[in-house]
């Protein structure tokens, strides 16, 4: 059966792949779901700033509403505060209208569970069941659902961060944040609680703006080259980037040094392992190694699981994992939530740093050094498994090989390091991982698989 849901959500380009219809009947599907659980479902809707976003809001709300749902618009949000909205007001589904970190010519849909998680795969495949059977449940006419407006969610999101939050710690240090909301939806909760919190805030790109004409939404190093001068120029606490629906955040350290993903993970992981005294640490297998090397040095255990941060949080759930998240700068903190939230990592952060009273490029400077390359390549859905099963193939008879791991794509353990190859789970691509204890050798690796990606592609 054909896939809607990827790793996170239904995404595509607005009016080709992601359109009304779409959204329509995937509302009338959700819905019939719901009413399979609940007689009066009560959904809360919120989108990020896309210019799509009424468009898609409107066609997904009148599916739900088709089924005898209520509806209720809680506005323009990030994720992270839409999931804590979900989970605090006891909504029974909620609906977020966002692309994340793609391009301003994609949107999406996102399914929120009543815990305030992201829909798991069973309830993802049951609306999709439900969607291409054309299975729906309509109400009478006078069943119909309601559909109302409830502000207010962005304010609580903020009061439950500093709930859980050292504040007066943070305040005395009268840190220094350079915030680069990169045009999305952190705009309408970071600078606040960045305030909140006592520091001096300095804003790039903090206007909403569906068009992202500051950069990119995606804060990878080339994209927020501004944000790494100005932090190289001022000197602050330090500059942290968003992606376009705030649920992760990358960190520019006090020099202007651009950090991974993988570095605040370890950071925060490593603060969370000295409270606790070790612990269970989940992330997913695109991690680098210096995360599970920290983690055990602090009598932590690192789990590992596949991509998608639904996945991580579940599994989270389930083993009583005390922190984790993903090496792309979405991290989970189950003391207020289980799903990714830029800024509950940004108010960590700072606490880490009032605590430890050293600035972070120090920090920073202590942990292990490896070296990860990334790289993608373009490649037909269709083309996926067949070019992923055919590498597997190929790899057995690599001498350097120690060891194959498949939870998620090929994960090829040699000599020195690992090399990562897996489809993606939210757009048409190829991503190629590699680590080593030097940029050399993770490139080679990198190049060396990309190559051979490519070739496979290419074939008939």
């Amino acid at each position: 059966m054909t896939k809607l849901f990827g790793t996170n959500g239904i995404r595509g380009i607005v009016n080709e792949t992601m359109n009304g219809h779409l959204a329509l009947k995937i509302g009338q599907a959700w819905g019939s779901h719901l009413l399979t659980l609940s007689k009066q479902p009560h959904v809360a809707i919120g989108t990020d700033a896309r210019l799509s976003n009424t468009m898609l809001k409107n066609a997904i709300t009148a599916g739900l509403l088709s089924t005898g749902c209520t509806v209720e618009d809680i506005g323009i949000l990030p994720t992270p505060t839409v999931q804590y909205a979900v989970k605090t007001r006891n909504y029974d589904s909620g609906v977020v209208i966002t692309a994340s970190h793609n391009p301003p010519q994609f949107n999406g849909i996102k399914g929120i569970a009543s815990d305030g998680t992201e829909f798991d795969k069973t309830t993802e495949e049951t609306i999709e069941a439900r969607y291409f059977s054309d299975n729906y449940h309509f109400a009478s006419w006078n069943e119909v659902g309601r559909f109302t407006t409830c502000d207010g969610a962005a304010e609580a999101h903020t009061e439950g961060i500093l709930d859980k939050i050292d504040v007066e710690s943070i305040k005395k240090n009268k840190f220094t944040v350079v915030l680069d909301c990169g045009n999305g939806v952190g705009g309408v909760i970071a600078p606040t609680l960045l305030k909140r919190l006592g520091c001096t805030v300095k804003k790039l790109n903090c206007r909403l703006d569906g068009r992202f004409p500051g950069r990119p939404s995606e804060p990878v190093q080339e994209n927020v080259a501004p944000l790494i001068d100005l932090v190289s120029k001022e000197k602050p606490t330090f500059g942290v980037a968003l992606d376009g629906d705030a649920d992760r955040a990358i960190f520019v350290d006090n020099t202007g040094s651009y950090l991974m993903g993988d570095i605040s993970l370890t950071l925060l992981g490593k603060y969370y392992a000295k409270q606790n005294q070790g612990g269970l640490f989940l992330t997913p297998v695109t991690t680098s190694t210096v995360f599970e090397h920290v983690i055990q040095q602090e009598g932590g255990t690192v789990g590992y699981t596949q991509v998608g941060s639904p996945i991580v949080a579940r599994e989270m759930i389930e083993k009583k994992s005390i922190f984790g998240g993903e090496e792309n700068g979405g991290l989970i903190f189950p003391e207020l939530q289980y799903c990714r939230d830029a800024m509950m990592t940004i108010a960590k952060m700072l606490e880490l740093l009032s605590y430890e009273d050293r600035m972070l490029s120090e920090l920073t400077s202590c942990l292990p050094q490896y070296s990860m390359v990334k790289s993608k390549i373009s490649c037909p859905n269709e083309k996926k498994i067949i070019v992923l099963n055919k590498i597997s193939e190929i790899v057995k008879s690599d001498d350097n090989m120690i060891n194959i791991d498949r939870t998620d794509g090929l994960k090829l353990f040699m000599t020195g390091g690992w090399g990562l190859l897996r489809p993606s789970g939210t757009e048409p691509i190829f991503r190629i991982y590699a680590e080593s204890k030097t940029s050399k050798s993770a490139q080679d690796l990198v190049t060396k698989y990309t190559r051979i990606v490519h070739d496979l592609i290419m074939k008939k």
